[in-house]
């Protein structure tokens, strides 16, 4: 039985977010152009856009002035949307989407529809991570609580010649909230009616004249959005502690030391799929294993479940999830010669880190609390379920060196060499039966060397030409260590190993022409790299092994910008025209067997392709009124893939699964079926996005306290999951309004605000996935088919209150 509720919205909203996104900042911009009364054009003349600064270049830069398609989250907006991790940066760009895997360890981070799912550490992200200038090693430990943060870039497109590996399809920049120069104590607390706890506070300020320090710190809890049964608690939430560092000595006017530490537990019980439909009468059994049993009726091992399009509740008798913490620290020095030397005005600098993180994950193999063994087969003497535990480990460590040139000269750039150093390990164990049964131990190692430079020259005073190079050697290598499959005895029945090397190029070069000082245009061309993947998963045989390294990804991007400011600097706008070819994408596709368990292969897509236009702009209407906007159209296709997965069908009689008729054998890449996946959609990767958003700030002159109103808005088109194109798991268009208001002291002593997300409650899915005749429940005589979702967050509406308070 297919699940539709996620397939039925009316695409007729589109039309009309649009509409608003565009057309109202340019109804508003004509209305302020009008003659006004003395009163209102005193205020006009007062009100502008405050300037949005940027290190997208490794530099300090003014937003509208960098060459680059950049959407820009400050502190303010993370924190009137509630936005505490990635997840929920996402639904605030719409370059941005999540998708999720079946463990922690397994997210990715998608930039214009690009995004690598892999469920091994021998493959590193398409999309990078930094923190304050610090890149994050493995992307699952950026997936968590974002304390203290000041500023989030969201860079598009390849940006290998600055940031290197992983940044193939871009960079999702992060800085924290800088040192005050008098003492401030801050405080906040937030809580939701649907069990969200939040509290956090800083300290900030100088000590002596030369020695300056910030301490921040928060505690997270959210109980999680579905329920189980088994025990009465909540799974797919999460809860955390953060405490971030900034220590910062200047012991002479040119040197400046800075240290920041920090360390993040994390606990994320999630990655729990409920069952959205399931064919009525079924009974839980292993295809798999012979003689096959089935005896355990669904409606006994789902009492009190009723499975349908808004069930959010389970039963498992195993935790779901893992438990992370991560710490280390940054080590940056500055030092600016004096005036007179031959580098005067520049600034040299010197970025260290250490970090180590370590996840135990665990997974509830068969999502019930039933003794399922016991009914399996008479043959196999074992009582209880499935499940799985295993971890992640990695430790890094990079130096990074740089000399950055003065801003006010004609020639301004930045060059460096670069040298980071991974170790990465995987552990796993399913237990305890086959043919889910797995065992294995495996490592990843990557070292990186590189040089690099990128500046900008200005030929003449309005035009500059921009140029980039990036020398690149990366060392990897792998081992894995296969046990025999539980229950026989720990035994190594395998061991592979590989070592190789690998050296690239990447670049960029463009041309920028400022028409006036608030109108630019620039079109730049560049390449992306990404190192050699290895596919270390408990799928891994000698075949495997045979078919190491999948081969590096490479990247080609076009891209067209314009950026203005206007009105009286009362309203800006970008805008980013852009096309990009990646080629040798790896990729990994994951099917459901018969028996229930989920295979998976990492595969080299010849090429693929993303397109698109996107803009960004801000709008100042009043003195108190703001508004905020991005709009995103986006085709991320498959260009070339002739041996793509497929995704299962009934067959005529409906008595099994057979192969979608779009697929079939192809002699040229040996056994199996595939299909040609060439013009499809890629995963996760809507062609629409729009948001809008504003605050408005009404002052109570007579009063001690001003009031305030904020609203959001975000629309997307329909979404595939799936890389098989499974017509079982497509999200249809959806849009979530959030709204909220408050009170404020005018002395920025205290705020208080109220909130409301999914304020009209609309359903949809972060996940879907679709089983047509399910093995694991289906009988002799019954044929049953399943669907199952992720509910985000906000799948329905919930209400809060946040209270700041400075000292």
């Amino acid at each position: 039985m297919k699940d539709t509720r996620f397939q039925n919205h009316s695409l007729s909203p589109l039309a009309a977010a649009i509409a608003l996104a565009i057309a109202a900042p340019a109804c508003l911009a004509q209305a302020q152009q009008k003659p006004a009364a003395d009163g209102a054009k005193a205020e006009a003349d007062t009100t502008r856009l405050e300037a949005v600064v940027v290190t997208s270049n490794k530099r300090k830069e003014n937003l509208m002035e960098v060459p680059a398609a950049i959407t820009v989250l400050d502190s303010a907006t993370l924190e009137r949307s509630n936005a505490k991790t990635l997840e929920d940066v996402s639904a605030l760009s719409p370059a941005l989407t999540i998708s999720y895997g079946t463990q922690p360890g397994n997210f990715s981070i998608n930039m214009r529809g690009i995004g690598t799912y892999s469920l091994g550490v021998g493959v590193e992200a398409d999309v990078s991570v930094i923190l304050d200038d610090v890149p994050i090693a493995l992307q699952a430990g950026a997936f968590k609580d974002l304390a203290d943060v000041s500023r989030i870039e969201v860079l598009k497109g390849p940006q290998s010649t600055l940031f290197g590996k992983s940044s193939i399809a871009g960079v999702i920049n992060i800085a924290t909230k800088p040192i005050q120069d008098k003492f401030v104590t801050k405080a906040n607390a937030l809580i939701t009616n649907d069990g969200e706890h939040r509290i956090g506070g800083s300290i900030s300020g100088a000590l002596t004249d030369t020695f300056r320090m910030r301490i921040a710190a928060s505690s997270t809890d959210y109980d999680g959005t579905v329920k189980n049964l088994t025990d009465g608690g909540h799974l797919n939430g999460t809860k955390g502690k953060t405490v971030l560092g900034k220590l910062e000595w200047t012991p002479t006017e040119s040197v400046t030391v800075a240290l920041s530490p920090h360390y993040n537990r994390q606990t994320l019980n999630c990655c729990v799929q409920p069952y959205s439909s399931m064919t009525p009468g079924g009974q839980y059994g292993f295809s798999g294993l012979i003689p096959s049993q089935p005896a355990l009726p669904a409606s006994q091992l789902f009492n009190g479940i009723t499975v349908g399009p808004d069930n959010v509740s389970v039963r498992n008798d195993y935790p779901a999830g893992g438990e992370a913490h991560d710490y280390g620290s940054g080590f940056k020095v500055d030092y600016q010669p004096e005036a007179g030397s031959w580098l005067a005005g520049h600034i040299l600098s010197s970025i260290t880190s250490y970090s180590k993180y370590h996840m135990k994950d665990y997974q509830d193999g068969d999502g019930t609390d039933a003794d399922v063994l016991r009914y399996a087969s008479p043959a196999v003497p074992f009582t209880g379920g499935l499940y799985q535990y295993g971890t992640f480990d990695v430790k890094s460590v990079t130096q990074e060196f740089r000399i950055t040139s003065p801003d006010k000269q004609r020639l301004r750039y930045v060059a460096g060499f670069w040298y980071g150093k991974n170790n990465l390990g995987r552990v796993l164990t399913k237990l305890p039966v086959s043919p889910f049964s797995a065992d294995y131990a495996a490592s990843a190692y990557n070292t990186t060397y590189a040089v690099f430079a990128q500046g900008r020259f200005d030929i003449v005073d309005s035009t500059s030409v921009i140029a980039g190079l990036r020398l690149n050697r990366e060392d990897t290598g792998y081992t894995f260590t296969k046990y025999a499959n539980p229950p026989l005895p720990k035994t190594v029945v395998g061991y592979w190993s590989e070592d190789n090397k690998e050296n690239s190029t990447t670049g960029r070069l463009g041309l920028e022409h400022r028409f006036n000082r608030d109108v630019m245009a620039y079109g730049t061309y560049s390449t992306g790299h990404k190192g050699v993947a290895y596919d270390l998963t408990s799928s891994f045989t000698a075949v495997t092994a045979l078919n190491q390294p999948i081969p590096s990804e490479r990247a080609k991007n076009f891209e067209l910008g314009l950026k203005a400011m206007l009105l009286d600097n009362r309203a800006a706008i970008s805008i980013a025209v852009f096309k990009t070819n990646f080629f040798g994408f790896q990729q990994s596709a994951s099917v459901r067997d018969d028996d229930g368990v989920f295979r998976t292969q990492l595969h080299s897509i010849g090429e693929l392709q993303t397109k698109g236009v996107e803009v960004d702009g801000s709008f100042r209407v009043s003195r108190g009124f703001q508004l905020n906007g991005s709009f995103a159209y986006m085709k991320a296709i498959v260009a070339e893939f002739p041996n793509g997965p497929c995704y299962n069908v009934l067959n005529a009689t409906g008595t099994g699964q057979v192969s979608a008729p779009v697929c079939g054998p192809n002699p040229i890449y040996g056994t199996g079926v595939f299909q040609d996946l060439a013009g499809k959609t890629l995963p996760n990767a809507p062609k629409l996005k729009a948001n809008l958003g504003g605050i408005y700030d009404i002052a109570l002159p007579a009063q001690s306290f001003d009031l305030f109103a904020t609203g959001n808005y975000r629309w997307q088109s329909a979404t595939q999951f799936s890389l098989s194109q499974d017509p079982g798991t497509i999200q249809s268009a959806y849009g979530i309004l959030d709204a909220g208001f408050g009170i404020k002291d005018k002395q920025e002593a205290y705020k208080f605000s109220f909130f409301v997300r999914n304020l009209l409650d609309k359903r949809y899915a972060a996940g879907l996935s679709n089983s047509p005749r399910n093995g694991t429940w289906s009988t002799p005589t019954l044929n049953v088919s399943t669907t199952s979702w992720t509910p985000p967050r906000d799948w329905t509406r919930y209400f809060g209150a946040r209270l700041d308070l400075t000292f």
